[in-house]
């Protein structure tokens, strides 16, 4: 294991109590362990809505799979694993639903009075995806400062071993950001599942809660029928992009990276 070029001098921060929503158990998880699930917070009526957005932008991310060259790399596969970020600049329900009420809770409890919405994408498996999207970091892909952020991996369908729930390292987000070197299937900081890696199988309508610095997988997608997830990534105000080619920049897109919360 080494640690990323630019992770020179990571200490891990969290708010103290007390919180507005999260339990001091919750609290002790993210910071012990790095992750936790939040069962079953959003209404049946809420996810079906939010779905029906969404689906329409998998399906025509799919399709524009088609265009891609083979040889080029790519994390995605079409009618495997689909991607589609940023969904928040032009759906307005995506955008409603980046403020919701528990997830802002979750900012405030977890980064501070001062959040934006860092990232938004869909992650839908379907049926036939065979193999596992391997060990990373969420800040391992594009380094950001500060290092640890917030991703809430939302369950729009049960999620579970079978079809690809996230499964974690604990305790290795008190490291910061990990060297990563990429494969076929996208960016990796582990070459093995740890002996302690935990499965966070989730129901429809819970968040699996963990850092941008907790290495995660998920595993492929054993069953008939396509599994879902919407992931909303938070980070403080101020935090800025460290791109692996380009200039420094900051994360305050107003088109996708609005400040969910502004306490100050």
């Amino acid at each position: 294991m080494q640690r990323h070029p630019l992770n020179t001098d990571f200490r891990w921060q969290q708010p103290p109590p007390p919180y507005e929503l999260i339990t001091d158990a919750q609290a002790r998880a993210y910071r012990e362990v790095g992750a936790f699930v939040l069962p079953e917070v959003f209404a049946a009526s809420e996810l079906a809505a939010l779905t029906a957005a969404l689906d329409p932008y998998e399906v025509a991310a799919n399709d524009a799979l088609l265009q891609v060259d083979a040889d080029q790399p790519s994390i995605a596969r079409r009618d495997e694993i689909v991607f589609r970020a940023h969904i928040v600049s032009d759906c307005e329900a995506a955008r409603a639903f980046a403020r919701h009420p528990v997830l802002t809770a979750l900012c405030r409890d977890l980064i501070g009075p001062r959040v934006r919405l860092y990232w938004d994408q869909l992650v839908y498996k379907r049926p036939g995806t065979a193999a596992e999207f391997p060990w990373h970091q969420d800040n391992g892909y594009t380094f950001i400062t500060p290092q640890q952020y917030l991703t809430c991996w939302v369950a729009l369908t049960d999620a579970d071993e079978t079809n690809g729930c996230p499964w974690i390292a604990p305790g290795m987000h008190r490291f910061g950001t990990l060297a990563h070197r990429w494969t076929e299937l996208g960016f990796q900081c582990l070459p093995g599942a740890p002996a302690d890696a935990v499965p966070l199988p989730v129901k429809a309508g819970s968040v699996a809660v963990f850092s941008s610095l907790t290495p995660h997988r998920t595993g492929p997608n054993l069953t008939a029928a396509v599994r879902k997830s919407y992931i909303l990534q938070y980070a403080p105000d101020g935090a800025v992009a460290h791109p692996r080619t380009g200039p420094m920049q900051r994360a305050d897109d107003p088109h996708r990276q609005f400040l969910v919360v502004d306490d100050d």
